[in-house]
């Protein structure tokens, strides 16, 4: 079976090469030249453990091509893929002009019956926007299928998630479209992955619904930490306590700096925005953006307070950037703020990331980018672990004592154990622990 996807940023690209690795033939379509040009090279624009591998293996097998022609990808296609982005606006609401340009290309380009996939998080009536625009711009009344199939795919295990997911989630009002989308992902009844079948509607909204309820359990640790910290308890503890319980799980509950990237802060806006337009108050949501959008003072507050009280012509070293590890994206990193509040504090800083620094020089400015952890630290007077990759959990700290102008630890992410750091002669400070 042919496919084409439309947009090969994160999703588009991830949703291609896992489509192609099940043996279906994938056009890969954009209009950014730059993009295309690198993709039929092999190479990959974006950080994402394994996609390189997995592009160039069905590049070479010719199940994945990439191209600017959407006439080409459509006309081919029994299932067109829409996987553009969908950013916020000054209101939160989604943008949805990119879908609505492709819709519009595809009703232009359309030669025959079509299934058409939002694979992009939107709001709800975006499948009618979608079957409005394809109807109103078609050269012949063709007959298609508007489908809402959301994607889970978290930023760094993107190919593992795609590949085993917990579920698939299809909206459809046709049951042909439904038989069309279930045969794409036979593979997965294999391994009696659940399906879940609604109207299109209710997909549209599981996937805003599965992002608001994760942020809110985050915020939540992260209450609880300026709790724990207040009356002297562990919050690791007490987030193991809870998350024991099979009622409310262990996922997610992981104190912070306060969640960041491309879908959680955008859709936690956007429900929210979706509510107030149909004439209610999403209160729990609004609290769960206000706490995050507060998360990076708090941060800010712990690392002043570890320099007693005075950050003016400090150095601090700041050990991660992109908002998640295993990923290069600096969208609404809870770095960002944290560093340019301590900038116009006076702070200098000296930062490194194993794949975000080019991304991250997009955000930032007067940072000085270092080529290892160990680079970082040389002369700082303070040392931030803002993002938990796996390398920063097993540093040699016998000889960052020997870089460090100051030792001084602010873990925000709580890599190491407090006793052993404040032992080897350190002043630790993390999130939520006494």
């Amino acid at each position: 079976m042919n496919i084409c996807v439309v947009g090969v940023g994160y999703v588009g690209l991830v949703t291609g090469a896992c489509f192609s690795e099940f043996g279906l033939r994938v056009t890969c379509v954009d209009n950014d030249d730059a993009k295309i040009d690198m993709l039929k090279q092999g190479k990959i624009p974006i950080y994402e453990p394994g996609l390189t591998e997995l592009v160039q293996k069905n590049m070479k097998e010719g199940r994945i091509s990439f191209t600017t022609d959407i006439k080409a990808g459509v006309g081919n296609a029994l299932a067109v893929f829409i996987a553009v982005g969908t950013p916020p606006d000054e209101q939160g609401r989604a943008d949805l002009r990119y879908v609505e340009e492709v819709a519009r290309s595809i009703g232009q380009t359309m030669n025959g019956y079509k299934v058409v996939v939002t694979k992009s998080t939107v709001p709800v009536g975006t499948g009618k926007l979608v079957e409005r625009t394809i109807k109103e711009h078609q050269s012949e009344p063709y007959p298609f299928d508007v489908v809402s199939n959301p994607e889970f795919l978290r930023e760094g295990s993107a190919i593992e998630d795609f590949m085993r997911p917990n579920r698939v989630v299809i909206g459809a009002e046709s049951q042909q479209a439904v038989a069309i989308l279930k045969d794409l992902y036979n593979p997965l009844y294999l391994i009696e992955t659940p399906f879940v079948i609604t109207d299109v509607a209710t997909a549209e909204m599981i996937k805003y619904a599965s992002n608001a309820f994760l942020a809110t359990k985050i915020s939540f640790i992260n209450e609880m930490a300026n709790i724990c910290e207040r009356v002297g308890a562990d919050v690791h503890q007490v987030a193991r306590g809870m998350g024991l319980d099979q009622r409310i799980g262990s996922k997610f509950l992981h104190p912070g700096p306060g969640f960041g990237g491309s879908c959680f802060p955008k859709d936690t806006r956007a429900i929210s925005q979706i509510a107030r337009e149909h004439g209610y108050e999403f209160r729990i949501v609004d609290a769960v953006i206000k706490v995050n959008e507060e998360r990076a003072d708090v941060m800010i507050e712990k690392i002043v307070a570890a320099l007693d009280g005075d950050v003016k012509g400090k150095v601090v070293a700041m050990l991660g950037l992109a908002f998640k590890p295993n990923t290069d994206d600096m969208r609404e990193s809870p770095t960002l703020p944290i560093i340019r509040g301590l900038q116009d504090k006076g702070a200098r800083f000296q930062a490194y990331d194993p794949a975000g620094m080019e991304h991250a020089k997009e955000y930032l400015q007067d940072v000085d980018y270092k080529s290892d952890a160990y680079d970082a630290a040389k002369g700082a007077d303070v040392l931030v672990l803002a993002t938990e990759w796996n390398r920063f959990r097993n540093i040699d700290w016998d000889r960052m004592k020997q870089l460090l102008k100051g030792l001084v630890v602010v873990d925000l992410r709580n890599i190491y154990d407090p006793e052993r750091m404040r032992a080897s002669g350190f002043t630790y400070i993390s999130v939520g622990r006494p």
